[in-house]
């Protein structure tokens, strides 16, 4: 077990290093850093001097290092719209951004798997045909779009539920649903295909001979075997969450890393949206982590690999 944590962290720098060196060459090539922090007035001297002072005079290779080393140290620059080191602004909007994530994907996991598994005890029966055809019409629908829509008639038209912000619990429920709804349809049809391969199998055929109950087949021998498909799917869904997440604090003005990145770009904030996209992929690549370590206790073979 502890040989195959020790592999899986091994990982982690070389995907960071490989984050890094893309992020660097964006950089480089969708323009001339200088140009973000100088006004349009400013002279060729001025121009020169801040070009020599981020070391943008040097070799690219150099660049690089220098870039690397800064990361290294947290020093992602200042913020422009902050006028603040921008790791410390990433970092204060991480709170909201984790609380909003988490507690969409257990919304998510805990629905999509028990609709999943209703779906397929109940296979060619309604709930089947209903659920099925609830996920097929999740997965055509925009995130944004629901997100508007529960707006529209949870908090304008009922007025049960705040539009906007962080405050309350009351101020979760809506983005946690939008973001769930992102993911639900194909937990539902994950969870189902994995319990349809599952239930057939022998040793589901010698428990039901042995007298075992529905419920303890279930949730001793099926559900232990189909989880691993859903933990895949999550490990690989984790990078499209935190596209979903950017989407919703938008729609609901969330104070979190997504909506500070938005903001950012359109202000052209540099360092506030390198910092932010560091954070984020540390972030999935720890949760990607520890959804391997679930995954080998919940199938030992993994440790195998």
């Amino acid at each position: 077990m502890y040989a195959f944590i020790i592999r899986r962290i091994m990982t982690i720098p070389i995907t960071l290093l490989l984050v890094t060196f893309v992020t660097f060459i964006v950089l480089r090539v969708t323009g001339d850093p200088v140009q973000i922090y100088l006004d349009i007035n400013a002279t060729a001297e001025q121009t020169e001097i801040l070009r020599q002072r981020l070391n943008l005079d040097r070799p690219l290779i150099v660049q690089f290092g220098l870039f690397v080393a800064d990361i290294l140290r947290g020093d992602f620059g200042d913020s422009l719209q902050f006028a603040t080191p921008a790791l410390p602004v990433v970092i204060g909007r991480l709170g909201a951004t984790l609380t909003l994530v988490s507690t969409a994907l257990v919304v998510a996991v805990i629905l999509g798997v028990a609709a999943g598994i209703l779906a397929a005890i109940r296979k060619d029966r309604m709930p089947d045909f209903l659920l099925s055809a609830l996920a097929v019409a999740g997965q055509s629908m925009p995130s944004f779009w629901l997100g508007i829509l529960l707006i529209q008639l949870f908090a304008l038209d009922l007025r049960w539920l705040p539009t906007s912000g962080m405050g309350s619990p009351l101020h979760l429920v809506l983005p946690s649903l939008t973001l769930a709804a992102f993911l639900l349809p194909n937990f539902i049809l994950i969870a189902r295909t994995a319990v349809l391969e599952t239930i057939n199998e022998l040793f589901v055929t010698t428990a039901r001979a042995k007298g075992a109950s529905e419920w303890s087949i279930m949730f001793r021998h099926i559900l232990p075997n189909a989880i691993n498909p859903v933990l895949s799917f999550l490990g690989l869904q984790m990078g499209r969450l935190v596209g979903g997440s950017i989407i919703t604090e938008t729609i609901f003005a969330w104070p979190g890393i997504g909506s500070l990145m938005i903001r950012s770009i359109f202000q052209r904030d540099v360092p506030v949206v390198i910092a932010a996209v560091f954070i984020v992929s540390i972030a999935i690549v720890l949760a990607n982590l520890l959804i391997d370590i679930l995954q080998s206790l919940v199938d030992p073979r993994m440790r195998l690999d």
